[in-house]
């Protein structure tokens, strides 16, 4: 962990030189990480914070966005990274298992920028994270992190915005749900942790973390092993601390909203 904050501190002490722009250069280069084995205690405690049953023989399909968090971390706070690292908003994911994921298993990881992309409000990143095991590729993913920042394009639009799905359960969240999957993850963004540091880049209390919210949504619907492709975007930012209510319909869609019905995340599992 102590590395992972090292990175953070450097990515937050550039950041005021940072110019985000969709047409900004970025780092090319691929960050490999061989021979990594699953710290069996953090991943309990991963476990616990999102609601995966403990003890499972296979790593939940989440969790290897876990493992690619310190390299990701290290391409977003290099020099040559054109987004400010504190804010930087997760928007969407992608994740493909194609088998089960041993958790006593030996894996290596791989972590490239992809590129960058306007987006309404700002400029967006893609994140791209692969595991491999034996040689064989058996996990990835394509995440999304968006850079607030004033454009010259569209204003904001309305995404449609679905009939809710059935009602499965209501949960209501603690106002440090952000600083105990922080703690598991590496994930130690400002807008996650505290109101006063979450007001700093214009949210009026702290959020949840997208990945947080993907993870309990998957937990709940008794996500198996084998291959599998998740998809998610996150639409509004979960107010910490707050009630929300999961929904799902049995063909692999679920979604989060909130007061008044708001809806703060989407995704299918398929």
């Amino acid at each position: 962990m102590a590395g992972e904050l090292v990175h953070l501190a450097a990515g937050v002490l550039r950041s005021p030189f940072k110019r985000p722009s969709p047409e900004a250069d970025f780092p090319r280069g691929r960050l490999v990480l061989p021979g990594l084995r699953v710290d069996q205690e953090r991943l309990a405690a991963y476990e616990r914070v999102c609601g995966f049953p403990t003890g499972d023989s296979d790593l939940p399909v989440t969790y290897p966005h876990v493992l690619g968090f310190p390299p990701a971390m290290r391409l977003m706070s290099d020099r040559a990274f054109p987004l400010p690292l504190p804010g930087l908003v997760h928007t969407s994911i992608e994740i493909t298992r194609h088998t089960s994921l041993p958790a006593a298993g030996e894996y290596e990881l791989a972590v490239h920028v992809e590129g960058l992309a306007p987006h309404r409000r700002g400029t967006e990143a893609t994140v791209v994270t692969g595991m491999r095991a034996g040689g064989d590729v058996v996990w990835e993913s394509r995440s999304t992190y968006l850079a607030r920042h004033r454009t010259d394009g569209p204003g904001a639009r309305r995404d449609e915005r679905p009939d809710p799905l059935p009602v499965v359960a209501e949960w209501r969240l603690a106002e440090d749900i952000g600083r105990r999957y922080g703690a598991v993850s590496g994930d130690r963004n400002p807008i996650h942790l505290y109101p006063l540091t979450a007001r700093l880049f214009g949210f009026p209390r702290a959020i949840a973390h997208g990945m947080w919210t993907v993870a309990r949504c998957l937990a709940a619907g008794g996500s198996a092993g084998g291959s599998a492709v998740v998809r998610a975007r996150f639409l509004a930012p979960v107010l910490l601390p707050g009630t929300v209510t999961y929904g799902a319909d049995g063909s692999g869609r679920f979604e989060l909203r909130g007061d008044g019905g708001r809806l703060h995340l989407v995704g299918k599992v398929s």
